[in-house]
């Protein structure tokens, strides 16, 4: 078995992310492109972005810190710590409305 402490990756990867021209830091936690599972800790500063981007399969994303917007098409969903959203079947892009750390769970499809 295996443990790990989401809010130290969270402060880790959200001071990563501020010494990045990016603005962005990330790291698989759990699975790969070899699993059909993987969750993914993603930390956006204030006003930066995931780019428009197709869904590989069945997706959530819990917000651990800030407070994100996930938008597809005309919709779009606000979360903020502690809050799940599920990622539609769509393209889609997500936005960081202040420094926020997200997890990103995929269960790819085959």
């Amino acid at each position: 078995m295996q443990k790990m402490s989401l809010d130290a990756l969270a402060r880790e990867h959200l001071k990563k992310a501020e010494a990045e021209s990016t603005g962005r830091s990330s790291a698989t936690v759990y699975g790969g492109h070899e699993c059909v599972l993987r969750q993914t800790v993603i930390a956006l500063v204030s006003g930066r972005k995931l780019a428009e981007h197709e869904n590989p399969g069945e997706a959530t994303v819990h917000v651990l810190r800030g407070r994100v917007r996930l938008a597809s098409g005309d919709d779009a969903w606000e979360g903020r710590a502690g809050d799940l959203i599920v990622v539609p079947d769509a393209r889609h892009g997500l936005e960081a409305l202040e420094d926020s750390v997200v997890l990103l769970t995929v269960a790819k499809r085959p």
